[in-house]
């Protein structure tokens, strides 16, 4: 960008969001919800430019760039299922993998670094609209507090169903990226997996059924973008276009 923003500036104090998508190569829509979130957050929009001069955005698109490449549903060349390794990710069986949970690491371990958010994107092949799945705390305080991101999304995006959100714990999930790095980071960051479905999304119950289109995942990745903006209380900061002069006689 033009102007380096003072929260890129070496020494300072940054506020991080973490995303990655395609641990699971078949699952497409990933992708291009993950690309409307990037194309937003580089784009001149005025929202996108206060984004950028707050929060620091790390996104991994492809956590399993092998699998997809051989066209695999959900392992990689090795025949893993990458989100279920990392509690112990091997540098030499899930590369990808042990790189990102380091670099989260790193981030975690640095005073000057907040890790606020990691989401990671999937796709569902039985619901419809996007959801998520959350963790469950024995806080409750901080359990309710996880849940006001997903409220907000809910009313910005009207795919995003906040009635198929929800919280667990499920032992075959422990070694998912949201499980795994909801258990290590503190009290003050959230990790989500964001769901949405393959096919439709309802509107107004299941009369009214939408078909997704590439547009609309990536419409689903800007309103995820755009979110943050609500969550950090932002609105005031963003620049209004000039009232157009009234033309005289």
């Amino acid at each position: 960008f033009p102007s380096a923003a003072a929260n890129l500036c070496p020494g300072a104090e940054q506020k991080v969001v973490f995303i990655t998508a395609r641990v699971h190569p078949g699952e497409t829509p990933s992708s291009f919800v993950c690309q409307g979130i990037i194309d937003f957050l580089v784009s001149q929009h005025p929202i996108a430019k206060v984004l950028r001069d707050h929060l620091v955005f790390k996104i991994a698109p492809m956590l399993n760039p092998d699998g997809v490449y051989l066209g695999n549903y959900r392992c990689s060349l090795m025949g893993f299922d990458l989100n279920r390794h990392w509690a112990n990710p091997s540098p030499w069986a899930h590369p990808t993998l042990h790189g990102v949970k380091q670099l989260i690491i790193d981030m975690y371990n640095n005073p000057k670094i907040n890790l606020e958010f990691y989401i990671d994107i999937h796709a569902h092949s039985t619901m419809m609209n996007g959801f998520m799945y959350g963790n469950i705390f024995e806080d409750e305080e901080r359990f309710q507090r996880q849940a006001v991101f997903p409220k907000l999304l809910c009313q910005n995006a009207e795919d995003f169903s906040y009635s198929s959100t929800s919280f667990n714990r499920d032992a075959v999930k422990a070694g998912t990226g949201r499980r795994f790095l909801g258990g290590l980071l503190n009290d003050t960051s959230y990790c989500y997996t964001l769901e949405v479905s393959f096919y439709s999304y309802m509107l107004d119950g299941p009369t009214s059924t939408i078909p997704y289109t590439e547009e609309a995942y990536m419409k689903l990745g800007r309103n995820v973008a755009r979110t943050f903006l609500d969550y950090y209380k932002l609105n005031s900061l963003v620049e209004r276009p000039l009232a157009a002069t009234p033309k005289t006689r």
